[in-house]
């Protein structure tokens, strides 16, 4: 069944946010959405996450599902503030979020009272679990590699692949982040791509390769033919070493520390401390 898929883009971080609906029922999930976050001066602002709020509304949509694909390293998750505007929404990631939290909690001291269970979350997904929305069948894809908690939900006939394959001249995800692993993501490749090839794919970040215009949707039979990191024919030694040499050469994600401390959160910001202000930690020499 056809899922109506309209995308929004994030100039300042390349990245698409999704809301996607079920024609019959007006039944929708909203996947990936970005707060806006300036990191010069520390403010951030729900611009981006309004247009989401307004796409709904304007459609007469009822949002069902806040669907994370990952904790993101390049962008804060508006999914906390969207829960105040759909209070019905279930606010979801996939169970491997909880390797993650007890990842990062050393990292950023946060203490032994900072849950790693995954309980910010309203729900956990496991690999093949199944959900709807509306008349649309749902399954998440477990798809670890780029992270431990990485997932692809099929909803209908489009698959939200988050990070872990962007479009055919973009290749892959990096897989140089704690607990990345690039055999890991080309086995998680290799199930997404045992889809049928007119899945439509949409990915969750475009950074325009070569200067062509920004784009978010293709499908598993153009990523297969030519994905310039895993096509069909490159095996999983050719792409581990293709992946591992490439990760060598790039830089930290400008928004990695501010991200994670806040996307661990399911996109809740840092309590404030007792003058009312609210801190993300810098940790030194750490990475």
């Amino acid at each position: 069944m056809r899922a109506e898929t309209t995308p929004f883009f994030h100039n300042d971080s390349c990245t698409w946010s999704y809301v996607v609906h079920d024609p019959a029922t007006r039944q929708a999930a909203i996947v990936d959405p970005v707060l806006d976050f300036d990191a010069k001066s520390g403010r951030t602002a729900t611009t981006s996450a309004q247009a989401l709020v307004d796409h709904a509304r304007t459609h007469g949509l009822d949002v069902r599902w806040i669907l994370e694909t990952h904790a993101h390293a390049d962008h804060l998750s508006a999914g906390h503030w969207l829960k105040s505007r759909f209070a019905d929404a279930t606010l979801a990631i996939g169970e491997g979020i909880r390797s993650v939290q007890k990842t990062f909690r050393p990292i950023f001291n946060l203490g032994e009272h900072f849950p790693v269970d995954g309980s910010q979350f309203d729900r956990l997904f496991a690999d093949g679990e199944r959900f709807a929305i509306g008349s649309l069948e749902a399954m998440v894809v477990a798809v670890p590699g780029h992270t431990n908690d990485s997932v692809a939900y099929r909803i209908g006939d489009a698959l939200f692949v988050g990070d872990s394959i962007f479009m055919p001249d973009g290749g892959t995800a990096r897989c140089d982040f704690p607990g990345g692993d690039a055999h890991m993501l080309y086995r998680s490749i290799q199930r997404l791509f045992a889809l049928p090839d007119d899945t439509r794919v949409f990915v969750c970040h475009d950074y325009a390769p070569g200067g062509r215009d920004y784009a978010c949707e293709t499908t598993i039979a153009a990523q297969k033919a030519g994905n310039i990191h895993v096509r069909d024919g490159i095996d999983e030694d050719a792409f581990v070493a293709l992946r591992t040499a490439r990760d060598a050469t790039l830089a930290m994600p400008a928004l990695l520390l501010p991200s994670v401390q806040v996307n661990i959160r399911a996109g809740r910001l840092p309590e404030p401390d007792d003058n009312g202000v609210r801190y993300l930690k810098l940790p030194i020499d750490r990475f």
